[in-house]
């Protein structure tokens, strides 16, 4: 842990699909919604990795 902070960072809670929101507040939901968009883009940056590493093997190994 960092000497100059003096107070640990909190993490975000988890987020769990399906889970009641009914009790959320308005901006508890926008960042909620922050988050998911965030984990998307991230999952979109992975699936288009894995795409150009197949599409790298794949014209490797072609005759």
């Amino acid at each position: 842990m960092d000497s100059d902070d003096p107070s640990p960072r909190k993490k975000a809670p988890e987020i769990h699909l399906g889970e009641d929101i009914s009790a959320l507040s308005a901006h508890e939901l926008e960042a909620r919604i922050a988050r998911l968009d965030a984990e998307i883009a991230r999952c979109r940056s992975e699936i288009a990795a894995r795409h150009a590493t197949r599409s790298a093997a794949e014209s490797f190994f072609k005759r």
